[in-house]
């Protein structure tokens, strides 16, 4: 597995397993890491903490052998709740600390600014219940807030890229700070899997669209988080970190982007606490 420095001083595997939306988190888990997978990405919002923990434990893989991301939920930006929620999110992994507690959204509407919670998240860190402590979402002017009224970089940006929607400048702007950037989305919402470009190519290299994007991914210099469901997917999400493709090759996805027309979810400036 590859690894990513991080500016806190911890490194993050490359190739995440991501459980939002899984259908049974402990068995997926658990299936992912005998995979080979070492990095797991939850968040509160998700629900699924728990069964996370599960898995981790049922796959008989050492806790200090996989990295462990959650990230706080839109309704506990208030400083007191930031330190209370990451306590109840361990309690329901059954671990001490996690490797990186995101926030998840800026929410710029809340009464609560965000600046605030990043304070609160610093405090988190220096507690040591957080190894590294990060973003989700945040565009570079939310970005340059926290860092302007703090000083403290977050070591990761995660936030939506793909094929589709590349995001290249926030991506640049994060690489020029020294922010990991690490993409929640790599594959789109599927529609970029079924382009026809896509498929030529991988048809062509004889490899899936799946990992012709992932591989994309990771030659941009991106940290991701595929999710699937199924075991076979799993695995061979994975076969990527042993070929290359080609300058013309990778070419051809970066001719995809369609800019803001290719976003799949709201922007981070329009999402409400809800989530």
């Amino acid at each position: 597995m590859e690894h990513q420095q991080l500016n806190s001083g911890t490194s993050i595997p490359r190739i995440g397993y991501g459980t939002g939306r899984s259908s049974d988190p402990a068995r997926n888990v658990a299936a992912a890491l005998q995979a080979g997978y070492r990095h797991i990405d939850t968040a509160q919002m998700y629900g699924n903490e728990a069964g996370v923990g599960e898995g981790l434990r049922a796959s008989g893989v050492a806790r200090n052998d996989v990295f462990i991301t959650t990230k706080l939920d839109n309704g506990n930006h208030a400083p007191d709740d930031v330190d209370r929620s990451l306590d109840e999110s361990l309690a329901h992994l059954g671990l001490d600390a996690v490797d990186l507690f995101l926030i998840h959204w800026p929410v710029p509407m809340l009464e609560i600014d965000y600046v605030d919670t990043w304070r609160a998240m610093i405090a988190v860190a220096e507690s040591g219940r957080a190894r590294a402590i990060g973003v989700s979402n945040f565009e570079s002017h939310h970005l340059e807030r926290i860092i302007e009224a703090t000083g403290v970089f977050p070591a990761v940006d995660q936030i939506e890229a793909h094929p589709y929607f590349s995001n290249d400048e926030l991506r640049r702007w994060c690489w020029n700070h020294g922010i990991a950037v690490e993409a929640w989305s790599p594959l789109g919402k599927g529609d970029d899997l079924t382009d026809p470009a896509v498929i030529e190519l991988a048809d062509r290299l004889g490899r899936t669209p799946a990992q012709v994007i992932l591989r994309w991914h990771l030659q941009r210099g991106d940290v991701i988080i595929p999710k699937t469901d199924q075991t076979e997917r799993m695995a061979s999400n994975l076969e990527v970190l042993d070929w290359e493709l080609a300058a013309e090759d990778a070419a051809v996805l970066d001719a995809l982007d369609r800019g803001e027309d290719g976003r799949r979810t709201a922007h981070p400036d329009h999402v409400p606490a809800a989530g």
